[in-house]
């Protein structure tokens, strides 16, 4: 079966600068306002923004579809400049459009955005309080700036933060009222607790050891289990819970009792060198993870209830997985896969290398027979070229007669998005 991504809306997703109505309520009221007044109409703006929480979501006028989106920050004296990064949301090459204006004459800092209200993501914020004033000129202000967000957190009046890959400040969550639903994200504390362990792992294949997280289901399970294998364990397990997800999943009865093995990433230069399509990683997955997991608990050896998975070059990896070794994963998960890997590349400066034409993974996959796969492929529609590439391997794919399922989300390169679907993923896989 194949599922057509839906058609996209041009222009509907694309945030929109504007005033949001309770910044807009603020400013003409204080037009009017002595200082005394000034004062007591910004308090209560603050206390009305501390008790809904940020940013401020608002409904828009004859826009249903749509909602209006303040980012807030409380200045002082210091403050200079105000810097929203929210990665779908910032044009990266043009940082000062994502600067919070003041309300003059108060400690109000605010952007409104017009976004579409299925729209899900993570942000931070940084507040510029060097002694300097900030540079007129635009190369130097975009410098300054790109410092500046090196030091962005999260924000002080949201609640709900996603923890950052390799920073120890965990990011803000905006999710708008039509964002798809994560019902069994975080602990639900009345279903059983399955056991997530860390366990170190022969990798011949990789030079050495491996730190592998390890999650087991709660219930008594005597037949073999399914198996997932996802990279970034460390991350997943480690910070963003994954096994409360897990849990939850199979208390409700829609994800079976299954294993899930994740290899660590270790550090940045570790994953850029192991990760994408590389074969020693597949070999490592394939011919010494899953054979040690298996002589420990009863494990499936069936590709098709063995599940792939993973994100950015973590997707690049599982689709490899599942194209150079189809007879042990069957089922693969990508998740807003970095299509511009190829071979060869150095590793990269902060920016994605260009793709002149097909991806080298397309191309491999175009050129060879169809393996006995099947495949979903998940991408945010503000991750640029990355949305592109993406389409291009899921029309490959279902040309080529895979079984294949494509989902589009409204949102970034974010694991404020992966996780809800990696969820629905795993039970997309594993139960049909």
């Amino acid at each position: 079966m194949t599922v057509a991504p839906a058609a996209p809306r041009h222009g509907d997703t694309d945030p929109v600068r504007i005033t949001g109505p309770r910044v807009a309520r603020l400013m003409d009221r204080l037009a009017t306002a002595d200082e005394a007044r000034r004062a007591a109409l910004t308090a209560e703006f603050w206390a009305e923004a501390e008790r809904l929480g940020t940013p401020l979501v608002e409904e828009l006028e004859g826009e249903a579809g749509h909602r209006a989106v303040t980012f807030l920050w409380r200045g002082h004296r210091a403050t200079r400049q105000v810097l929203l990064y929210a990665d779908p949301l910032v044009d990266p090459d043009h940082l000062a459009g994502s600067l919070l204006d003041q309300v003059p004459g108060t400690d109000v800092w605010h952007l409104g955005l017009r976004l579409r209200a299925d729209h899900r993501g993570s942000y931070r914020l940084a507040a510029d309080i060097s002694p300097k004033a900030p540079p007129t000129d635009p190369d130097a202000l975009q410098d300054r700036l790109r410092a500046l967000s090196t030091h962005a957190a999260p924000d002080p009046l949201n609640r709900r933060t996603v923890p950052a890959r390799w920073q120890e400040a965990p990011a803000s969550v905006l999710a708008l009222p039509d964002a798809p639903p994560q019902p069994w994200a975080g602990r639900r504390g009345t279903v059983p607790a399955g056991r997530v362990e860390r366990h170190r792992v022969a990798a011949k294949a990789l030079g050495g050891q491996r730190d592998t997280w390890v999650y087991l289901p709660p219930l008594v399970y005597r037949s073999p289990l399914p198996v997932a294998v996802l990279s970034d364990g460390d991350l997943w397990f480690g910070r963003l819970g994954l096994g409360d997800t897990l849990d939850a999943l199979i208390a409700d009865g829609t994800l079976p009792p299954l294993a899930v093995l994740a290899p660590e990433a270790v550090d940045r230069d570790t994953r850029w060198r192991e990760l994408g399509a590389r074969d020693a990683f597949v070999t490592f997955l394939a011919d010494q993870l899953l054979p040690w997991a298996a002589n420990r608990w009863p494990l499936t050896d069936d590709p098709r209830r063995t599940v792939v998975a993973g994100q950015g070059l973590g997707a690049v990896t599982a689709l490899h997985a599942g194209h150079l070794r189809p007879e042990r994963f069957g089922r693969v998960l990508a998740q807003s896969a970095s299509l511009w890997w190829r071979p060869g590349l150095s590793p990269r400066g902060g920016t994605e290398p260009v793709v002149f034409g097909r991806p080298w993974l397309v191309g491999r996959f175009a050129a060879t027979a169809p393996r006995p796969l099947t495949v979903h492929l998940d991408v945010g529609v503000h991750e640029g070229a990355v949305l592109d590439q993406n389409r291009a391997l899921y029309e490959a794919l279902r040309t080529s007669g895979y079984e294949i399922t494509h989902a589009e989300f409204n949102g970034g390169h974010d694991h404020a998005c992966w996780h809800g679907a990696l969820a629905d993923g795993l039970v997309r896989l594993l139960t049909r």
